[in-house]
Order: C-alpha cells, then sequence, then structure tokens
C-alpha cells in the first residue's frame, strides 16, 4: 500500500509539473473532451446508463477491452472504430508527456 501511494505521489507530481506545459493542457482537455463526447454518445445512442458509458469510453481509449459492453448499432460501430483510432492516440500522447515527466525527474540532481 506505501508503495502505490508513493507511485501515486509521484505522479501526482509530475502532473504539476506537467500542467506548465501549453500542449500537456491542450492533451488534458482533449482527453476530457473525448471522454463526455463518448460518455454522450453511448448514452443516447447505445442506451446505456452515464457510468456505463463512461465505464466503456475509458476501457475503449485505454485499449483495455474487457468485452463486457460492445455497440450493437450500426451508427455505435462506426462511431467505436473512429474514437478508437482518435482516442488511443490521445490517450498513448498523454501518457507519454507524463512518462516524460517522471523520467526527467528521476534523471534531475536533487
Amino acid at each position: 500500500m506505501v508503495s502505490f501511494l508513493l507511485t501515486f505521489v509521484r505522479l501526482a507530481r509530475a502532473v504539476a509539473r506537467s500542467w506548465t506545459d501549453p500542449e500537456f493542457r491542450a492533451l488534458v482537455v482533449v482527453f476530457v473532451v473525448l471522454l463526455a463526447s463518448g460518455t454522450i454518445f453511448y448514452a443516447g445512442v447505445e442506451g446505456w446508463s452515464v457510468l456505463d458509458a463512461l465505464y466503456f469510453s475509458v476501457a475503449t481509449m485505454s485499449t483495455v477491452g474487457y468485452g463486457d459492453f460492445a455497440p450493437r448499432t450500426n451508427v455505435g460501430k462506426i462511431f467505436t472504430i473512429i474514437y478508437l483510432l482518435v482516442g488511443v492516440g490521445v490517450f498513448v500522447a498523454l501518457v507519454g508527456k507524463l512518462a516524460l515527466a517522471v523520467i526527467q525527474k528521476s534523471n534531475d540532481p536533487a
């Protein structure tokens, strides 16, 4: 548990350091907009609850894909294809920026 808390603190510090970077802030905004649009779309078109739609959006963008939810409509399937292509790219870019912030801090002389 202590290790988890230390890792979480390290991640929070990396986010705080990265927040000064306009590219990082833009990625966060795009990520949040994508999550919101996916959640709204799946709740409206597929008829899922907001929590289920958000859960599916996060699982899809992070490429976890448990398989417990899947779009049933053709429009939902087409949206998911586009959502995957765009969302995975944004997710990877955001995680890459965070990883870079953690690595740079690790290499800084203290």
